[in-house]
């Protein structure tokens, strides 16, 4: 006797003692829907049916067609409803009934695959968001692996305003590798940079430093000031001030006396 999908899923939910709530929850779907496809009165869409693939450790072919099984992954049924060794297919999405331009106020969407989360906060695989946290996150502020927004915060950051992580780019850039405007970081680059090897168009500070103006042990510019036994302290703040007011007189002042700040 040959068995369809449906007569397939209930048999393979039965073995391992899951109810269908708990099949659901599984691969976050409603009960309702675990109904219907046993009933035959729809299919789970592609990622659904892949996740129950997985669950019960059989091809995608044998659930939609009339094939036996290869038992390639096949394991010992053990009694109870959790097997030894099993992980389960994690999803989860929850979306606020409240909104905001018809945006969800709160959209969280994980799980093992491709998630996308959009809402005024985003949390998900992929967010989207005024506040998106995820593995590629895009928004105001931008928390993830890589992450692009007005401020954003990542192992790779591109940011409007600030940009944080190992690489980072923005006007205000700081990481292991900082691209900018004003850049902080290992490598920086940018018009005014601070780093271990700085590389500015206007003011350069750091170990090594090149720019128009330069400031360091080692030093390449127009206007250079070489430190004295790897001693900051031995460039005086009126030195760096007189550069500044002679190279850039109409530099924005709080970010002038920032710079003169880290010399004595």
């Amino acid at each position: 006797m040959t068995m369809d999908f449906a007569d397939k899923l209930q048999s393979y939910r039965k073995q391992k003692g899951l109810s269908q709530e708990n099949l659901a929850e599984v691969v976050g779907v409603s009960r309702q829907a675990v109904s219907k496809w046993e009933s035959g009165q729809s299919y789970p869409e592609m990622d659904k049916m892949i996740a129950i693939s997985e669950l019960f450790h059989v091809t995608v072919d044998h659930l939609v067609k009339d094939t036996p099984s290869d038992n390639r992954e096949a394991r010992p049924q053990i009694p109870g409803p959790v097997q030894a060794g099993w992980r389960p297919y994690f999803h989860y999405e929850y979306k606020s009934k409240k909104t905001l331009f018809g945006i969800p106020l709160v959209h969280i969407h994980v799980g093992r695959g491709i998630h996308v989360a959009k809402g005024i906060i985003a949390v998900g695989n992929i967010s989207i968001g005024v506040l998106s946290i995820g593995i590629l996150a895009l928004g105001g502020l931008s928390i993830g692996a890589l992450a692009a927004g007005l401020v954003s915060l990542a192992a790779l950051a591109i940011g409007l305003l600030l940009g944080a992580g190992g690489i980072a780019a923005g006007i205000v850039a700081i990481g292991g590798l900082a691209l900018g405007i004003l850049t902080i970081g290992g490598l920086s680059i940018g018009m005014f940079s601070l780093g271990g090897c700085a590389v500015a168009s206007h003011i350069a500070i750091g170990g090594y430093a090149s720019g128009h103006i330069a400031i360091g042990d080692a030093v390449n510019g127009a206007y250079t000031l070489a430190i004295q036994n790897d001693d900051f302290g031995s460039i005086r703040a009126e030195q760096v001030r007189q550069l500044i007011q002679q190279e850039y007189p109409n530099l924005w002042k709080p970010l002038a006396e920032r710079i003169i700040g880290m010399f004595n």
